[in-house]
């Protein structure tokens, strides 16, 4: 593994918002001039770096950036400056922004990992790509046939992230509700969490997965590109509460797997948990389901792709 030029520089080391106005220029200077095929992995500026004339560059493009185009305002709002460097902050993204554009032309070839995000590349960057369903992990997740009396939803406790919906609807309804992870937001959700809401903080993938497999179900009430730990829980066999809307719509199969919200609003999700009926579910047919997206068959779509586009 390489690094770029930023891990030289003290003053941005571990700080992504000095970081951000010389990442294009980091991201230029990695030296790619000795290979044929270059693949990156991008959800911000690692579309932008510079192939040989001849070479051939994929990019699996998760998602256009998202606070360049889609959560500009948020961004800028969570983020821990004063209000004087924040006032800055839009020239400094709206010039940013430029150049992703430009860089998003770049790759040759664009994968993305879900229709959500493919119709994003094509609003933002006018560009088509073709869905490769991102992998996930499932070879440590075992199946659960039982549960307690709780539910749980977690990750990166972020506003766009909504979890304030769940734990809204749990704090009416009075009814056992586990967070993982942590975030900007982690205050705000403990000021209006109910008395039965446990908020669990960092906690490793083992752990997470203990808790999810004694969970009765998952909630998801965002809109994700495609939505990882979602899966990871009907890995576990749990059916899934989800705002049908991005990746959750191609991953969550309504009666099978779990159900869709129509509305993403606390009131859709307390109808949703309070209507449940955990006996309607196979937790082996759902981690049937899961395995379409494991890492196996990732890694066969991929290779069949890759040969294809270099033959």
């Amino acid at each position: 593994m390489r690094t770029s030029i930023l891990a030289r520089w003290p003053f941005t080391n571990g700080r992504e918002e000095w970081s951000l106005p010389f990442m294009p220029m980091a991201v230029e200077h990695i030296d790619l001039s000795g290979y044929d095929v270059v693949i990156s992995s991008s959800s911000t500026f690692a579309k932008g770096v510079i192939v040989s004339p001849g070479a051939l560059h994929i990019c699996y493009l998760h998602t256009p950036t998202r606070f360049l185009w889609e959560e500009r305002v948020s961004y800028i709002d969570e983020l821990p400056q004063p209000r004087a460097i924040k006032k800055i902050l839009p020239y400094l993204l709206h010039r940013l922004r430029t150049w992703d554009r430009v860089a998003a032309e770049r790759p040759d070839i664009l994968l993305t990992n879900s229709t959500t995000s493919q119709r994003r590349i094509q609003r933002y960057y006018r560009r088509d790509a073709s869905v490769l369903h991102p992998p996930v992990d499932l070879s440590e997740i075992p199946v659960s046939t039982t549960h307690q009396n709780y539910w749980i939803t977690g990750g990166r406790l972020v506003g766009y992230k909504r979890f304030d919906l769940t734990v809204r609807a749990f704090a009416k309804m009075n009814m056992p509700l586990k967070i993982f992870g942590v975030g900007p937001e982690i205050h705000r959700l403990k000021r209006i969490a109910g008395p039965k809401t446990e908020f669990l903080g960092r906690i490793s993938d083992a752990e997470k997965i203990a808790l999810i497999g004694n969970a009765i179900g998952f909630i998801h009430p965002q809109i994700e590109d495609f939505g990882i730990t979602a899966v990871e829980a009907m890995a576990a066999g749990k059916p899934v509460i989800a705002y049908g809307t991005g990746g959750a719509a191609e991953t969550v199969i309504p009666g099978v797997t779990g159900l869709h919200l129509e509305a993403q609003s606390w009131e859709d999700i307390g109808d949703a948990v309070i209507r449940f009926d955990a006996n309607r579910y196979d937790p082996r047919a759902i981690r049937t389901h899961a395995e379409r997206f494991s890492k196996e068959q990732f890694q066969q779509q991929f290779r069949t792709f890759f040969n294809r586009v270099t033959s």
